[in-house]
């Protein structure tokens, strides 16, 4: 069965072919930024390959700006200030020199868009907004020099002539930068040196600054008043360095860390201190046996003002050094020479195994545990420890989430990722467990008051009572189960999550595979408030505006539904009254992406795509009501030049007589009956593309729209899997796909190829093991050997393979040694002997997630047993191409490839003959 395709593009006789260098400066937008007034929007246009733009677009008339060299903006409250980033140009990057390189840095842009002046700062290496978006605060890249050119060659001069200037030396991390305080509408700037720390109140009112001058003993806490620009020293000091400071939003509170300046920074412990920004009072709070701060404790104040957050450890040490030999004697000393040695030990017991404990060193280095100060009461509660580790920082009020994987650390390597949650008392930092061994990925939902917790588990919503310590499964006796009805792991199912809370803890939202449900508190009752399963659409709350604080909405507010439809795979807007009643607001057939909602406006931004139509934004005034919005820009006119081709739902019955669904790519000239070379890319469920625009990038995937262009048409179809056989239900989704399109006249029999990368790549070099439909196959870093791969190692994070076979992706569901013969049976690299289908395969050989020996072991295997095999091995490249030459060529590569044995064009030199090793000059 095929549907009726979308409407389509109109073929141009006269349209000029799609090249590479069209795709090189094809032009995507990044996600969109708006004001928390709703009035201005501001977007990168990125090309490929080049010079981004940014747009700027002022909601409330047709005012707009078009900026060269500029990328990621960030826009004031009031949207009269956009902010970005003045890039380096290609051409100069490109064209400099090591050296040169080192000294190329990004700027700034400041754009007005009420006058539309623009200001240029050089050397920026960050800059941020206050809140109220009367300041911006711009960080000049490098350290602060307290010193200037006439001190600097004094020092050069006294050095040179063998004297001491006794100076300091200063460790990176206590070295300062410099900053600019700019009042956006006076137009000043104000700039200061040696800031190591800094925050804006989210009030607007006030800048609090950590100055630390270590070289003249200058260290000092100010904060800038912002109506006045005054600036008020709050503390000073010719002895302590200032770590990390934060200030109320009350404008009441300031706080800071600080530390011994004489101390090296590793092992510096700190003081944590209250400044009263009213009388300028200090109050300290001295670290316990148990608990100290160090140089990552950070800060960070409620909204309400009335705690302050920090982290804690138990101890601050120095960090450990080896032994070196000094004399004659130590030549000889068995523990100075066995400190040299170059080994890690890896014990069966360890929770981790050593490349995953060396990957998590720097993240644990830096880990604190958190704590709260009760700025009534003046009292400090710790409430995350070793035990429980990452407590979730919010505004709940009385207790927060935690949750801890310690228990399950050894048991990632084969069984995934578990954690037990807790819930904390902020008061007395009491942990009271909650639940025992859950999938870190099933989040749960802490109220906002945070007297509830709403949880999944197993098929069913629980709830759980913290005044009553009560667990109640509130979806029991529902027809319709909460599992993901997709999941064809050798796991248990996820849920599909929560959306707001309502009326506070009345009530919150609980989605299955299509609906929104309503969990009322008070009586543990379900109600279902949209009708999805019958349709066919799966609906999910959509168009909230970020919030930094627990949100809730009104029991009879109107809200903005998403509604993806299972049959059609477009994508609608509804309107649901959460008192009762779903409201249609738009039937194209498009895919749909909500990208931005102001903070304090109803303004909605959102694009819509379709393989022939580009996803430009698209801006509402009102959120509910986005069928009225306005198209905010036009990239669409790119593909205007080139006949870009349709696509088409394609649906078909496998051998099991399972339905399955896929995406039929046809070029714009295609004439019905004609049968074309098609190319087959997919991973798993691909149908959900169907209305989606083509990456237009040169990478480790095919480009859809050059090879369309170039007379293929192009097949997404969709993989369902059967747990312990993923190599043979890959292959009876993907023959009887392209069996469908050879009976209904599309694809040339003698022309079909394929193309995968990774979790594909694996299926590919499976599938011509098993069948000879395809003429031709590309696989991109594939596992070829479960045997081999299974008790490997993911070197980008240092975790075992072991897992990903036993519950998750490669779906083998047993440890090899319980069920060898599952390995064996769905690893390519044992049936080479059967391959009639060239391969080519390609791997990085830095890659981080399949080790790319595993290409080697296939193309071995190939080679040996006479097939047809060539593989590229990009240098130094992780799991997907970085470096654009690279990816170019292997796009090159693939076309080239595909055309020779799809289309009979004459083999490439590299392909016919091999490319002998050689060496570059180095220049």
């Amino acid at each position: 069965m095929v549907t009726a395709s979308v409407a389509m593009v109109p073929v141009s006789e006269a349209a000029k072919p799609l090249t590479l260098q069209d795709i090189m400066k094809f032009e995507s937008l990044t996600k969109p930024v708006i004001s928390d007034n709703g009035l201005t929007l501001a977007v990168e246009a990125k090309p490929d390959r080049g010079d981004s733009r940014v747009i700027v677009k002022l909601l409330s008339s047709q005012k707009h700006f078009d900026i060269q060299d500029a990328a990621r903006p960030k826009v004031s409250a009031d949207g009269r200030f956009v902010a970005m980033v003045k890039t380096v140009p290609l051409l100069k990057r490109a064209t400099a020199d090591a050296k040169q390189k080192k000294k190329l840095k990004a700027g700034l842009i400041l754009l007005d868009t009420q006058t539309g002046e623009q200001k240029v700062f050089k050397k920026v290496k960050s800059f941020e907004f206050n809140e109220a978006g009367s300041h911006l605060l711009v960080r000049l890249d490098g350290f602060s020099k307290s010193k200037n050119k006439d001190e600097a060659e004094k020092d050069k001069k006294a050095e040179s002539k063998g004297e001491d200037k006794k100076q300091p030396k200063v460790d990176k991390f206590d070295k300062g930068y410099t900053v600019k305080l700019l009042a956006l509408q006076k137009g000043t700037d104000t700039e200061f040196k040696n800031v190591t720390s800094y925050q804006f109140d989210k009030a607007g009112k006030g800048l609090v600054l950590a100055i630390n001058n270590v070289k003249d003993k200058q260290h000092k806490l100010e904060r800038i008043d912002l109506a006045s620009n005054q600036a008020k020293s709050l503390f000073n000091s010719d002895t302590l360095q200032l770590g990390s400071v934060a200030t109320s939003n009350d404008g009441k509170w300031a706080a800071f860390t600080a530390g011994k300046a004489e101390d090296l920074p590793y092992g510096r412990e700190y003081q944590l201190n209250l400044v009263s920004l009213e009388d300028g009072n200090i109050t300290s709070f001295a670290s316990t046996n148990d608990w100290k701060l160090n140089r990552y404790s950070k800060l960070s104040f409620s909204k309400d003002s009335s705690r302050l957050f920090f982290g804690r450890v138990p101890e601050v040490s120095q960090q450990l050094k080896l032994a070196k030999i000094k004399t004659a004697n130590d030549l000889y000393n068995i523990n100075i020479i066995d400190d040299e040695r170059k080994l890690r030990v890896w014990n069966g017991e360890d929770p981790l195994i050593k490349p995953n404990e060396i990957k998590q060193y720097k993240n644990e280095l830096k880990r604190t545990y958190l704590a709260v100060l009760d700025l009534g009461k003046q009292a400090i509660t710790q409430l995350a420890d070793p035990k429980v580790k990452n407590v979730q920082m919010s505004e709940q009020p009385t207790r927060l989430l935690a949750k801890t994987d310690k228990p399950y650390q050894k048991m990632i390597t084969w069984a995934g990722f578990y954690s037990d949650y807790y819930l904390v008392d902020i008061g007395s930092g009491k942990q009271t467990k909650v639940l025992t061994q859950y999938p870190t990925y099933w989040q749960p939902s802490l109220s906002p008051e945070g007297n509830y917790l709403a949880y999944y588990y197993l098929g069913n919503i629980y709830l759980y009572d913290v005044a009553n310590k009560t667990k109640t499964n509130v979806s029991k006796g529902l027809k319709v189960g909460f599992a993901n009805e997709d999941h064809d792991y050798p796991s248990n199912p996820p849920g599909y999550g929560f959306g707001p809370w309502i009326d506070g803890e009345k009530a919150v939202l609980v989605y299955d595979k299509y609906d929104v449900w309503r969990l009322d508190i008070a009586n543990g009752k379900m109600t279902k408030l949209t009708n999805g399963r019958k349709q066919g659409v799966q609906f999910r709350v959509t168009g909230l505006p970020k919030s930094d604080v627990p949100t809730w909405l009104k029991s009879d507010e109107k809200v903005l539904l998403k509604g993806y439809n299972d049959r059609t795979k477009s994508d609608d807007f509804y309107r649901l009254n959460l008192a009762g009643g779903t409201e249609q607001l738009s039937a194209e057939p498009v895919k749909l992406k909500v990208l931005a909602r102001s903070k304090d406006a109803k303004t909605l931004v959102y694009s819509k795509e379709r393989y022939d139509l580009f996803p430009d934004l698209f801006a509402a005034k009102d959120y509910l009501n986005p069928q009225q919005a306005e198209q905010q820009t036009d990239l669409n006119k790119q593909i205007e030049p080139f006949n870009w081709g349709s696509s088409e739902l394609v649906q078909w019955t496998n051998s099991d007589g399972k339905p399955l669904d896929g995406v039929l790519i046809k070029p714009a000239n295609y004439q019905d009956g004609k049968r074309v070379p098609v190319l087959v890319y997919y991973y798993r469920f691909m149908s959900d593309r169907l209305h989606s625009f083509p990456d237009m990038k040169i990478n480790h995937r095919p480009n859809f729209a050059w090879f369309v262009d170039n007379g293929y048409a192009v097949f997404l179809p969709d993989i369902r899997f059967e747990v312990g056989y993923p190599g043979p239900s890959s292959v009876k989704a993907l023959t009887s796909g392209v069996q469908h399109l050879i009976d209904i006249g599309v694809a040339d029999p003698k022309a079909i190829g394929i193309q995968g990368h990774s979790w594909a790549g694996y299926q590919t070099a499976y599938a011509v093991t098993q069948t000879n439909i395809f003429a031709a196959a590309v696989s991109g870093a594939p596992v070829s050997n479960m045997t081999s791969a299974y008790s490997g190692i993911r070197h980008a994070s240092g975790l075992a393979r072991q897992f990903q076979y036993e519950t998750g992706q490669s779906r083998i569901g047993k440890p090899l040694y319980a069920d060898p013969l599952k390995y064996i049976e769905n690893s390519p690299v044992f049936y080479a002997d059967r391959i009639h289908t060239p391969m080519m395969i390609m791997f990085g050989d830095k890659d981080g997630a399949v080790p790319w020996e595993q290409g080697v072991e296939m193309y071995l295997a190939m080679r040996r047993a006479g097939k047809d095999v060539v593989m590229l091995q990009y240098q130094n490249e992780p799991h997907h191409l970085k470096q654009y030459p690279n990816k170019l060529d292997y796009s090159i590569k693939m076309m080239q490839y595909f055309d020779h044995y799809l289309k009979g064009k004459p083999a490439p030199k590299w392909l016919s003959q091999g490319e002998p090793y050689y060496e570059y000059k180095k220049n």
